[in-house]
């Protein structure tokens, strides 16, 4: 009756169960929370971690002026604003695109669509933000164009298998009580399908939190400045606090979505 993430493991949710056997509902829910709970116990530890770290070491002028707090609290905002507007151009491209690929009329767009997708993560990151500011010149504009380029594949393609792998004979029984197509799509279709189409927009979150670094090389801000100082100007403290921070941030994201997943999954799935 459900569809079948692509993304979860298959050998069961806590790798405890006989081989063929589902582990209960309940007991996959309470691991699935305790996880929740414990992962941003950890991220903050490593984070006041770094902190007390960086603080004990003596800086020279360069170092301290990008350790200085409000320039990351400038450099973050710039981070987190980047990759989540990319993240909902993402959503809003490649949910609706792949909820028409699924209809009958519209299955020939299918392999244009995922060949796009493809081609868009087949390029190297660098590679696909250097051509688009070729293209379009240096700004957030291009920035979020190639986070949108090359995160849309995760989200489209759940979103077909998702929609694809709900049982047919329920919907049929649903068009054979006289429920309208887009009633069928909206009621049936998608709550079935929210599972598989959720972990595909918790791994594009990923992604681009992690590649919105790029965007230090168009002119776009983000974390990724740091980076790229402590790597150009041989300044190792700078390139392991802003790694580690950019470390943070996409575990961040991808708790958020596994958050986003338990709480908008259908009961029962």
């Amino acid at each position: 009756m459900t569809a079948t993430d692509p993304n979860r493991n298959p050998a069961g949710f806590d790798g405890g169960a006989a081989p063929g056997t589902a582990p209960p509902i309940a007991g996959r829910a309470r691991a699935g929370w305790r996880g929740l709970v414990l992962r941003p116990i950890l991220i903050v530890v490593a984070l006041v971690t770094l902190y007390l770290v960086v603080r004990g070491i003596p800086a020279d002028s360069i170092e301290a002026r990008y350790l200085d707090g409000d320039e990351l609290a400038r450099e973050l905002r710039e981070h987190v604003w980047l990759s989540i507007l990319s993240t909902v151009c993402t959503i809003v491209i490649a949910v609706p695109l792949g909820v028409l690929i699924t209809r009958p009329g519209a299955r020939w767009i299918k392999p244009v669509g995922l060949g796009l997708g493809n081609l868009g993560q087949a390029v190297p990151s660098i590679g696909l933000v250097v051509l688009l500011a070729l293209w379009m010149g240096t700004g957030t504009t291009t920035v979020v164009v190639a986070l949108v380029v090359y995160a849309v594949l995760p989200v489209l393609r759940n979103t077909i298998v998702g929609l694809e792998g709900v049982d047919r004979t329920v919907i049929e029984s649903a068009r054979g009580m006289g429920m309208p197509k887009l009633a069928v799509l909206t009621r049936i279709e998608l709550p079935l399908a929210v599972p598989v189409i959720l972990a595909g927009i918790r791994t594009a979150l990923v992604l681009t939190f992690a590649s919105a670094t790029l965007a230090t090389f168009v002119g776009g801000g983000g974390l990724g400045g740091g980076l790229v100082a402590g790597i150009g100007l041989d300044r190792p403290i700078l390139s392991v606090t802003y790694g580690i921070v950019v470390a943070a941030l996409a575990l961040v994201a991808d708790w958020l979505g596994l958050v986003a997943e338990e709480v908008l999954r259908p009961k029962g799935i």
